[in-house]
């Protein structure tokens, strides 16, 4: 129920409209120039924005609530029985019209009218009744009062009002929203019978209380929770000579029974009756329905105070029409609703972005046309000048949200995101933990991989600023491992002893960081480097899952030599005898592996592993054949990823319940790991299982769980590894704080905040336990974050037809990672159950979320124009301002940094890796003296200048922004007069 305040709106328009030149009365009433204010000259459209932004502005005060509106038109039609009200079209936000045969509903469509329909809509408010902040309880008290509030010279007379208000209470015929039981049920009844009980009552009254069929229609749960209804009502009857129109705004919304298709509390009402000679009544209908969709006019018909005013909003909508010639579309075309719709603080605008000059030059104004906020601005990064200042400024903010970081995981979407992350962390846990031990003599290998992810994920979690994170063992700490331990080798250092050292010089180089309020550096992440980084580690992660599968055929060769024909000649035979002596007792033929799987080993046969284990030696000719098992392992591997592609894109599907959908999106990734697995049990070929060590001793048994400061290496060493530990900490630092800019961009909409100083505290605390006991050092994981993030994604539950859900945010708690490493730490004894997940199907997962991370990257969309013709090209925002050419020479400098980081991280030279992190930063800062500052802020976002501090940087524009939206209107029909005297 909205807070009324009288003649606040109408004060608030007319306010506005008086600080317009004065327009001259035009002549004729119904014409168009008296429609756009007559003197074109003047700015209507800055008139007109005037007008609807002071509505604007008292609502964002507070004064004014605009609840969504249901808006239903009924129609006056004929029937043997006689005349009755039939419902023919509604509107939420978009159109949907009763098909031919009364049978189903269209499909959501933007309403497209004739333009001359809203002129005669003026033409009807100007001359009709209007009644404004009505009192009534029962639509027949509105509609008494409503035939009694006519104008003198259109006043009906009393045998007339009683035949109208007769004919305006019957009860309409609805056209409910039928689920599938309901339509197979009438099946059954023939055409004579459903059209009977349809009509069965056709000139009873309304009633008074809702009908059962409208507390049960299932359309209801497409209407927004508070909505309120408005009723449109047009028609043709006999008895009048001229057209009777009825305005009705009632001061507060009631429930007027059985008149709407839902039950709603109903606040408008719009009525236009009159003699069968004008035919325009319908479309003149849909105009007004139209309009109240509009949420623009919509406030100001909520606020208006006399008639002036609403006519103003008529003006204020007309003023930004755009009018399609009549022969260059097709007429019955339905415009699809679109993918997003302008913001009403847009379209008040009387400058948008988009009207911009469109050049190339060193613009101030087109720089500075968006300086509300930086993406990454605000008090996160606002330094306060003292010591550990946002530190404690960032435990101030987080501290009130900790209980419902524990209360807002009560979700089943939740579980679905535990499980996918955990097979994830699993996954990255075992393919990095076999690469450290290949790197360092299994000094760190998969137990220390495991332990390691399970104590820092979950600390991390606990007590850091943004617990969304997902903390694991990244590619650029993986090549600084390799190097360090080769380095130790060469010149006989104790390899863990060293890189105790460094990490303790790490972590108290990060507290330093942390005092500092280093993290105010963020904010020169802009999106040139956020891109560069994301785009680096999902290569890695789609590059080591490719590698990881094609590393397969070597354990695994395909049987090139095999030949069907051949199968008879094909045996393999156990010798227990000497090599080279053969005895017929002591062979013990195997069984062919082209034949059906035989039982276990007996006295008269025995298994490969059996005979070599006796001493025995295998003869025969397929004794070396090996089944294919990369090829089902590839099958798996992109069945697994094509099953997350499409389980993911099922919730925007057409088919089944949106409930059902959206069960099946949130547990895309189970589903797909499940079907994987069930087809590898059914195949039943040997694929290579996930290996959980299960036991709690070290991959090395030279090494403990304490590794001793003192005793295997120079007392210099402790000095020496500051030098290493600074490369190690800028590298700590730009994959954090990349990662943690990334987390909490503003279109994720997140509420609670973020905690860019305490997170690089925790990570540099973790820095000291996982360097004294052996483990991998953990840093926060781009790839995995994000996929944690699309996981947790809350949209709204309801949405109208036509309407994409709207993005909410994401479920900001703590539950979902402690659950997680909870899982990761029970894993060494979840080692039987886990041993029947194939490995190819986690670098299924792998891949997805590789190839997911990489998609939501505008560094993608720039790249594949380079492939693309222009005409075919999509309509971006950038393409719209920034020459096509300086696009590309953006998208080449990009991949060409991409390029360089690759190319480092891969040779010799990837000790440079962290200094090239932070040189993404200056080669951004040099690219301003490539191109201006208009074409940077489209592409990528600004710098701070100096003397900004954070506090008015500039903001980039949103992508995929759209300024230039058009209602698609039908040709306008010829001049009717509507007019009442």
């Amino acid at each position: 129920m909205r807070a009324h305040v009288p003649g606040a709106g109408g004060t608030a328009l007319r306010a506005a409209d008086n600080c317009s030149q004065p327009r001259p009365e035009c002549s004729s009433p119904g014409a168009p120039s008296q429609a756009f204010g007559c003197n074109i000259f003047p700015s209507s459209t800055a008139t007109a924005a005037r007008r609807a932004g002071a509505a604007l502005q008292w609502e964002e005060r507070g004064d004014v609530t605009c609840p969504p509106l249901f808006i239903q038109l009924n129609q006056l039609l004929s029937s043997p029985a006689g005349l009755e009200w039939r419902e023919m079209a509604r509107w939420i936000k978009f159109e949907e019209k009763v098909e031919d045969g009364g049978e189903r509903w269209s499909t959501p469509h933007v309403p497209a009218l004739p333009l001359h329909s809203l002129f005669q809509l003026r033409t009807c408010l100007q001359k009709g009744t209007m009644l404004l902040d009505l009192d009534a309880t029962s639509f027949k008290e509105i509609i008494d009062k409503a035939l009694c509030g006519q104008p003198e010279e259109a006043e009906l007379q009393p045998a007339l009002r009683e035949r109208l208000a007769a004919l305006l209470l019957l009860q309409p015929q609805h056209q409910p929203t039928k689920s599938l039981l309901q339509l197979l049920a009438e099946l059954g009844l023939s055409p004579c019978r459903g059209k009977a009980k349809g009509r069965s009552e056709p000139r009873t009254q309304i009633s008074e209380t809702p009908l059962k069929e409208q507390l049960r229609n299932r359309f209801k749960k497409k209407v927004l929770p508070g909505a309120e209804a408005a009723h449109v009502a047009v028609g043709e009857v006999e008895f009048l000579e001229k057209p009777f129109a009825a305005f009705i705004r009632l001061r507060c919304a009631v429930s007027l029974g059985s008149l709407a298709e839902v039950s709603l509390p109903s606040r408008f009402l719009f009525i236009l009756l009159g003699p069968p000679k004008v035919k325009a009544y319908h479309k003149v209908g849909r105009a007004m329905a139209t309009l109240l969709t509009d949420e623009l006019f919509q406030r100001v018909a909520r606020q208006a105070e006399h008639r002036e005013d609403l006519i103003a909003g008529i003006e204020a909508f007309l003023d930004e029409l755009i009018v399609l010639p009549p022969g260059k579309w097709d007429l019955s075309t339905r415009i699809p609703p679109p993918s997003h719709l302008p913001s009403p603080r847009r379209r008040t605008s009387v400058d948008p972005l988009d009207q911009q000059p469109h050049g190339n030059g060193d613009m101030t104004a087109a720089g500075d046309r968006a300086s509300t906020g930086h993406p990454h601005s605000g008090e996160e990064l606002e330094r306060t000048g003292r010591l550990f200042g946002g530190l404690l400024r960032d435990i101030q903010r987080k501290a009130p949200w900790y209980g419902s970081d524990f209360s807002d995981a009560l979700h089943p979407q939740c579980l679905s995101a535990v499980l996918y992350i955990y097979l994830a962390t699993v996954t990255n846990a075992i393919t990095f933990g076999g690469m450290l031990g290949d790197a360092t003599a299994n000094m760190q290998g998969v137990l220390e991989s495991f332990l390691g992810t399970a104590f820092a994920g979950f600390v991390f979690c606990l007590f850091s600023g943004q617990p969304l994170t997902i903390l694991s063992s990244t590619g650029p700490v993986l090549v600084f491992e390799r190097l360090l331990f080769s380095f130790s080798q060469d010149h006989s250092l104790d390899y863990l002893e060293f890189r105790l050292w460094i990490g303790l010089w790490v972590a108290f180089f990060g507290v330093v960081l942390v005092a500092t309020e280093a993290s105010h550096l963020v904010r020169y992440f802009t999106r040139f480097t956020e891109e560069g980084f994301c785009a680096l580690i999902s290569l890695i992660f789609i590059y080591d899952s490719l590698k990881k599968m094609l590393s397969l055929a070597d354990a695994f060769p395909i049987n090139w030599q095999y030949r069907l024909d051949n199968v008879t000649s094909y045996s393999c035979t156990c010798n227990l005898s000497s090599p080279g002596h053969s005895s017929a007792g002591n062979d013990t033929s195997l069984p062919s592996p082209l034949a059906t799987r035989q039982p276990p080993a007996t006295p008269e046969g025995l298994s490969r592993t059996q005979c070599l284990g006796q001493g025995g030696h295998l003869l025969g000719t397929s004794c070396r054949y090996v089944p294919d098992v990369t090829l089902i392992s590839f099958l798996l591997f992109g069945g697994t990823f094509l099953f997350c592609t499409a389980l993911k894109r099922f919730r925007s599907s057409r088919y089944f319940p949106v409930g059902v959908r959206k069960l099946v999106s949130d547990f895309a990734v189970i589903l797909a790991i499940l079907a994987s697995c069930a087809v590898d049990a059914v195949l039943g070929l040997e694929t290579p299982k996930l290996l959980v060590p299960s036991e709690l001793k070290p991959t090395n048994p030279a090494r403990g769980w304490i590794v001793f400061p003192f005793g295997a290496n120079p007392w210099w060493v402790c000095l020496v590894s500051a030098v290493p530990a600074v490369l190690v900490t800028i590298l700590i630092f730009m994959d954090q704080q990349i990662t943690a800019v990334i987390l909490n961009r503003r279109e994720y909409k997140l509420q609670k905040g973020a905690g860019f100083h305490l997170d690089l505290l925790c990570v540099s605390l973790l820095m000291v336990v996982t360097s004294v006991t052996g483990l991998p050092w953990y840093v926060s994981a781009t790839v995995i974050s994000l996929a944690h993030m699309e996981s947790l994604r809350k949209e709204s539950e309801t949405s109208a037809p036509g309407e994409h859900p709207e993005f909410l945010g994401i479920r900001e708690q703590r539950l979902t990672g402690l659950a997680v490493f909870i899982l990761m730490g029970v894993s060494v004894f979840m080692a039987p159950v886990l041993k029947h997940i194939p490995m190819p199907v986690l670098y299924g997962v792998f891949l997805h979320m590789g190839v997911t991370a990489l998609n939501s990257i505008q560094l993608m969309d720039r790249v594949r124009l380079l492939l693309m013709p222009a005409k075919h090209q999509p309509d971006l925002a950038y393409l719209r301002h920034v020459p096509l050419r300086r696009v590309h020479l953006f998208t080449v400098i990009q991949l060409l940094c991409l390029a360089l980081l690759w190319v480092l991280k891969s040779t010799m030279a990837a000790i440079i890796f962290p200094v090239m992190l932070l040189a993404l930063v200056g080669i951004r800062k040099g690219l301003e003296r490539i191109f201006s500052a208009h074409d940077l802020s489209w592409l990528d976002g600004p710098l701070p200048g100096p003397g900004a501090a954070g506090t008015h940087p500039r903001q980039r524009p949103e992508q995929g922004s759209r300024a230039e939206e058009c209602e698609p209107m039908h040709r306008p029909g010829p001049q009717i007069n509507l007019s009442v005297n």
